[in-house]
């Protein structure tokens, strides 16, 4: 499969200028699910605070904390959603270990959602140009349609923007940081002053140890040694693309995952929020990770997942327990519902308030589905009849799997499942199951 998908946009994208100057950004689906004109239209009652962090996102989008300076010059496109009087703009790192969002919630905005939808944009220096020009006592209109977005302020000016090949590490990255999110609790939230104090902490240059953050007297404190209490963040200098924006903040919520696999850093402007969240190490991407492969074991029913995709397109944000008690569907099967639309692409996740919301990405699910090697190995395993269960009592299950002149011995118990492959022995789970574990479970389910 090829590394790359080339999007050809049908216009090029232009700034126009004169009486209402506009900036019209092309947009490229492969699929559309309303034939709606507009998405969004209506100005940004934050909109030095909204371009400030728009162009933090594309400083993001430009980062590259694995790659060679050439390779990170390389830039990509953010993703924009609108629903639920919400609108929303997602973009990766070249490296795919650091994801950021911007959120425009209700009150950040004046205008009207004609209609639900996800389009995906032309995002780069010349647009960056344009939101920089945009002043403290500036206006900024904005219309999200189906194929582009305009940006309409008080600067004049041209760019034309042309097409970008997107990676498939960055879909991928997509779906997979949705399920961390919704596995994260928030840990600290620091004002002003803490805010300040914790990133004055930072260390210089590129660290490669682990830090952690931690509170001393009513002081966030990073440190490279751990405390029982601590997050763990991996390449804690990534968080220096939050500093253009430190000076804006109300102030920083911070969410981790249980098991450490990711942090979440969220500051707060008012009714806009710019989240920025990290993968555990910053040589390992957010694509890499293996989080989605155990919402693709379970076989759930294609009405099902229809069902859910439907609700999630016509409310756009739904919290999943509460979702469960209405139903009166099992929180487990709801766990699998939601695991399996955020595996596809068409669930992000909000921790702040525990709510999924809908983007329909301008991607094939059929696409999505099946860019994760592991899962297809898995089946190869099963289709040739490699998988033997040894024996099975409830959630335990002990198997063997024969391999390339070895075979090898899984034990699954709940949610826990070892396996004397090479590749669980190097990773230990922190990665996702490996290919013998996926196909015992599936076999086993």
């Amino acid at each position: 499969m090829s590394d790359v998908i080339t999007y050809r946009y049908p216009v090029p994208s232009v700034l126009h200028t004169g009486a209402a100057p506009g900036l019209f950004l092309a947009g490229y689906s492969e699929i559309e699910k309303t034939t709606a004109p507009s998405f969004f239209q209506g100005t940004l009652e934050q909109p030095y605070i909204t371009a400030c962090c728009l162009i933090t996102l594309a400083n993001v989008v430009r980062s590259g904390f694995t790659l060679t300076p050439a390779q990170a010059a390389f830039t990509k496109d953010p993703i924009v959603t609108a629903g639920a009087s919400k609108l929303r703009f997602e973009g990766f790192s070249q490296c795919a270990g650091v994801y950021g969002r911007v959120d425009v919630l209700p009150g950040g905005h004046n205008g009207s959602f004609p209609a639900n939808g996800t389009v995906n944009v032309d995002f780069n220096q010349p647009m960056i140009n344009a939101l920089g020009a945009i002043g403290r006592n500036d206006t900024m209109q904005l219309t999200v349609g189906a194929r582009e977005i305009s940006l309409q302020d008080q600067e004049g000016g041209m760019v034309t923007e042309k097409k970008v090949p997107l990676p498939i590490k960055w879909i991928k990255g997509l779906t997979t940081v949705q399920l961390f999110l919704a596995a994260s609790d928030l840990r600290y939230t620091f004002n002003k002053v803490q805010l300040r104090q914790l990133f004055q902490g930072l260390p210089n240059g590129t660290v490669k140890a682990d830090y952690y953050l931690m509170v001393r007297n009513n002081k966030p404190v990073l440190s490279p040694v751990k405390n029982a209490q601590a997050i763990c963040i991996g390449g804690v200098h990534r968080l220096r693309l939050l500093e253009p924006l430190l000076p804006l903040a109300d102030e920083l919520q911070v969410f981790a995952h249980p098991d450490m696999q990711s942090t979440t850093w969220q500051l707060v402007f008012g009714n806009v929020r710019f989240s920025l969240s990290l993968s555990r190490e910053a040589w390992r991407g957010f694509s890499g990770e293996g989080a989605a492969l155990d919402a693709l074991i379970a076989d759930v029913p294609d009405h099902l997942i229809a069902a859910l995709d439907k609700y999630g397109y016509a409310n756009q944000e739904f919290n999943a327990t509460l979702l469960a008690i209405k139903e009166q569907v099992s929180f487990e099967q709801i766990d699998q519902l939601t695991a399996r639309l955020a595996a596809m692409g068409l669930l992000g996740y909000d921790p702040d308030n525990n709510l999924y919301f809908y983007r329909r990405l301008p991607f094939k699910l059929n696409r999505i589905l099946s860019l994760n090697p592991r899962m297809k190995e898995a089946e190869q395993l099963l289709a040739e009849d490699k998988v033997a269960i040894i024996s099975q009592q409830h959630d335990k299950v002990e198997a063997r799997v024969a391999g390339s002149g070895v075979t090898h011995t899984v034990t699954v118990d709940g949610d826990n499942a070892r396996c004397t492959c090479t590749w669980f022995a190097r990773h230990q789970g922190e990665r996702g199951p490996c290919k013998h574990i996926l196909a015992v479970r599936k076999k086993a389910n």
